[in-house]
């Protein structure tokens, strides 16, 4: 198995786990760098415990798991990431912490290696402004856990050559993903803009005491989420048809949330420390078990794309 693209994965928090298991998992070599020796050694348990999992569900073996490890270089030193061809970026959703990292990047990596951002809202010319060659940027934005999720979103800067893009779709094609190309940049891509019209559609129900969170999980789990893993929304649309589309519509919009900026019950959890899963406490109370039951059911429907993964064994080549 020979791979043209050597893989740097710039950040070890959750999401470059999950892409450093994905692209060793499909036999590539891939160096991790971090800030810290702390972070660097959670992500390795990070990616040892995605392999346990598939180990268990019967998807990899052990060999399979410490071929992947041998192809990991993990390093706090940036001069690791000299000889990558494909850099993906997973630091923090900050554009000025993101704009410093491609400047270190661009001071030592050859001039077409292709710099690949994780984040998923912001815009990619604003990314990339200061970046030199800014043709070999764009953003790569998975879906957690993202070496499970077969979806990336694919955006460009107005300066991304087609080249870039070539490269970066025949890469994901590699890994086994599902690729979006957008037209152009917009706040949030595709899937984050759908996401947050139904979070805030969601608070606002809460918020009204429309119905509780568990019930309104309840009819996304069992109706709006089960219907559209098989169909498509806009297939759905032209099936129910323009005419009783543009009824239900009538009835409906004026009575949607419209709110511009982050509603109270968010902005209360915040004030409060009631900010979700890391604080045990948000919408719903979570327990250790709690937790783990959520993690189960967040993979368990993409185990399968892991068949089609080119495993990595002791005689893989590079």
């Amino acid at each position: 198995m020979i791979r043209k693209e050597i893989i740097g994965v710039y950040g070890t928090g959750t999401i470059g786990s999950g892409q450093a298991t994905l692209t060793t998992g499909n036999g590539y070599a891939v160096v991790v760098v971090g800030h810290s020796a702390r972070g660097i050694s959670r992500c390795k348990r990070a990616i040892e415990h995605n392999w346990d999992d598939l180990i268990a569900e019967g998807l990899a073996s052990e060999e399979n798991k410490a071929a992947a490890m041998n192809l990991l270089i993990f390093s706090d030193e940036l001069e690791a990431l000299k000889d990558c061809t494909f850099i993906l970026e997973a630091v923090s959703e900050d554009p000025d912490v993101k704009r410093e990292v491609y400047a270190k990047i661009a001071s030592i990596c050859r001039p077409d290696t292709i710099f690949a951002s994780c984040t998923s809202s912001m815009d990619a010319d604003q990314l990339a402004a200061d970046i030199p060659n800014p043709d070999r940027f764009l953003i790569a934005h998975p879906f957690q856990p993202v070496h499970l999720q077969p979806l990336v979103e694919l955006v460009g800067c107005k300066a991304t050559s087609p080249s870039t893009l070539r490269r970066a779709k025949a890469l994901m094609d590699s890994l086994h993903r599902q690729t979006i190309i957008l037209n152009h940049s917009v706040p949030g891509f595709i899937v984050n803009r759908l996401a947050q019209a139904l979070y805030r559609e969601c608070i606002d129900l809460i918020e009204r005491g429309v119905a509780e969170p568990a019930d309104i999980d309840r009819a996304v789990r069992y109706a709006v989420g089960m219907r559209y893993a098989s169909i498509g929304l806009l297939e759905y649309f032209d099936a129910v048809g323009y005419e009783l589309e543009a009824a239900i519509a009538g009835n409906i919009y004026p009575t949607l949330c419209n709110a511009r900026s982050v509603q109270q019950l968010v902005a209360d959890g915040i004030a409060f420390g009631k900010t979700g899963q890391k604080a045990r406490q948000g919408l719903y109370i979570w327990s250790e078990s709690d937790l783990e039951d959520f993690r189960d059911r967040l993979q368990r429907p993409f185990f399968t794309q892991v068949r089609e993964w080119e495993l990595p064994t002791g005689t893989s080549d590079q």
